[in-house]
This record gives C-alpha cells, structure tokens and sequence, in this order.
C-alpha cells in the first residue's frame, strides 16, 4: 500500500456540521468508538435516518467506521475540524476585540458616573411657593 495525504473537504465538513442531529453525534462519539445500533438508540429518529446521517460524516471523514463481524463501529475524526477552527479563529479574534472595546467603554462611563458630584440631592436655596404667604411676593 502506497502512501497517501488525505485532503479533507472544507464544504463537505461545514456541511455535514449543519445539522444539529450530526453535531449531536459527533458529541456523542467524543465520549469513544461506538456500535451504530447504539448511536441510533440515542435518537428519536429511525435507523435508516441515523444510517444516512452517519453516511455523510463518513464520507465528510469526521468519523471512520470499523466493522468488526456484522457489527460497525463509529469513532470521531477530529481532523476535518481543524478547518472549522481556524474559520472560527477569525471571528475568535473580532469579538476577542469588540469585548474589550465595549469593556472599557463601560468602564470609561461607570468611572464617569461615579466621579461626577449629584446634583439631584441638593436642595434648591430658592423659597418654594408653599412658604409664601398670600398676596405678598
């Protein structure tokens, strides 16, 4: 057997993580190498579906498949996601950015807020109009 680098597919990761019930099974299949009819007895889907569902993680190569006997065995692949991370590492770093400018925006205003004397407690030195007697200004 030759050698040979296997290319993951970017679209064909992204797509197959679309649909929550193939996130489930990738998160149920970071806990270890599974048999398919328990991956199934975990969802509220038919086999056929989980089959299909377990197909397209195959063939997206986020999971590898190993028969033993008439049995099929899942175990996750974290490779593919690595893509999937560094997508994310752009956003990682723009909201890593807006959460410290808005950190220190709030800060700015509360330090603000806090040094600025309350005017609203003193009490006006005008009389008010109910200590006025009739008539007289």
């Amino acid at each position: 057997m030759r050698n040979q680098s296997v290319t993951y597919s970017d679209e064909a990761t992204f797509n197959a993580l679309a649909d929550p019930t193939r996130r489930a099974v990738l998160d149920l299949l970071r806990k270890g190498r599974q048999p398919a009819g328990q991956i199934a007895q975990a969802f509220p889907v038919s086999r056929p579906a989980i089959s299909k569902h377990l197909r397209l993680l195959r063939r997206a190569h986020l999971v590898n498949e190993h028969r033993e006997g008439r049995h099929r065995f899942y175990h996750l692949n974290p490779e593919p996601l690595r893509a999937v991370d560094s997508w994310l590492d752009q956003y990682r770093t723009f909201w890593s950015s807006s959460l410290a400018n808005l950190k220190a925006f709030v800060e700015a205003e509360y330090a603000k807020e806090t040094a600025a004397p309350d005017f609203t407690s003193v009490s006006s030195t005008k009389p008010s109009n109910r200590n006025r007697k009739k008539g007289k200004p």
